[in-house]
């Protein structure tokens, strides 16, 4: 009877941990890469991360290039695709220029032509992870290099409607321009973010918005949603989301340091 009960506990273990999902993903952020000057850079943290175990995807979030040009964008895309996993990119103020043939949704598209896997072919756009909806929401400007962020209100409606979609799921928001500023850098701020958090508020199934920007490392959490800022490289962060289709699901955001 004890050898019946102790299997029917062991199975009963085993099915919850076989349901259990996890996710782990690593986010590298204002690069600023150059065909010319920041070759290594690149490399080693794609290396770095090829060290490391059971990663799903790379994203890239903004300031992926030093200057918006088709050359170093493709320069960046073919080291990028040496990863083992597939990568993600999010579009920050020194990517684009309209001036230059190369405004936001040029970029997006000369990204998905460019990587075969590459689905994505606008600034704004959703993809699922083990039962993880990511949403990447563009805060740039097409024409002006400008470093304050600002998320319009045609993208925040956009926002809105898909996390009115995905209520049911647990969402990350991955962008360049944090909401909540990590540094004082007022040049660096967020235009209205009021507008943005009116959003959030309503909205309770976004569990961390995800950003690069302002160069520091720092993670603040408002009702609910942490707030993580990640410094360029050669850091990047390795993120942990634990039991991700629970309610509130444990998120472990550790800085990396490519050597």
């Amino acid at each position: 009877m004890k050898k019946i009960i102790s299997f029917v506990f062991a199975m009963l273990f085993f099915c919850s941990v076989v349901q259990a999902k996890d996710i782990r993903f690593a986010q590298v952020t204002d690069l600023r890469f150059s065909n010319e000057t920041n070759r290594v850079g690149l490399e080693c943290i794609v290396n770095d991360i090829n060290k490391q175990k059971d990663i799903s995807f790379v994203v890239f979030t903004g300031d992926n290039i030093n200057r918006a040009n088709k050359d170093d964008l493709k320069a960046f895309l073919n080291k990028a695709k040496k990863l083992n996993a597939p990568f993600y990119v999010v579009i920050g103020e020194r990517d684009v220029n309209k001036r230059k043939e190369l405004g936001k949704k040029d970029y997006a598209k000369f990204v998905h032509k460019h990587v075969g896997f590459y689905k994505p072919k606008t600034p704004n756009y959703v993809f699922e992870k083990n039962g993880v909806v990511f949403i990447v929401v563009d805060g740039s400007k097409d024409v002006v290099n400008d470093t304050v962020g600002y998320y319009k209100d045609d993208v925040l409606e956009w926002l809105d409607a898909n996390l009115e979609l995905y209520s049911k799921k647990n969402v990350i928001i991955l962008q360049h321009y944090p909401l909540i500023p990590p540094a004082e850098k007022e040049l660096y701020y967020t235009y209205k973010p009021e507008n943005y958090f009116k959003i959030l508020d309503n909205h309770k199934n976004v569990k961390a918005v995800i950003s690069g920007h302002f160069g520091v490392n720092k993670e603040i959490e408002r009702n609910g949603v942490s707030h993580i800022s990640t410094a360029p490289a050669p850091y990047y962060r390795i993120i942990d989301i634990t039991d991700c289709t629970d309610e509130n699901p444990i998120i472990w955001a550790e800085i990396r340091r490519a050597e």
